[in-house]
């Protein structure tokens, strides 16, 4: 076996626990949040579209259901993003996760 077959696999190994570690799979960490706890109304959705809805506040994060437009949901709390709009986490029946702020009007039926 040659010197580089020998390397390989631990210089291999060492790359994907930098990798980990760098947080690249984790989940964004939770900026500095507001509670919001009030309705709020699906809005600039076309009719034909529908809004995903994230399993973390990010654009990149796994979609868990989406919401159609002018759906009523449930705003637990949001936070600020430092570019961009604000995500927030939203409920609606078993629907639950996060949704950029743009797409939502709070207010009442």
């Amino acid at each position: 076996m040659s010197i580089v077959s020998k390397l390989t696999f631990p210089a291999l190994m060492g790359g994907l626990i930098a990798v980990a570690a760098s947080g690249i799979f984790a989940p964004p960490a939770h900026a500095q949040g507001y509670d919001v706890a009030t309705l709020a109304q699906v809005s600039d959705v076309a009719h034909w579209d529908q809004l995903n809805v994230r399993r973390w506040p990010a654009a990149y994060s796994q979609q868990v259901g989406v919401l159609g437009p002018q759906a009523w949901v449930w705003v637990e709390r949001c936070i600020e993003s430092q570019s961009g709009s604000d995500w927030c986490l939203v409920r609606r029946e078993t629907t639950e996760g996060w949704v950029n702020s743009r797409y939502l009007t709070p207010g009442w039926p």
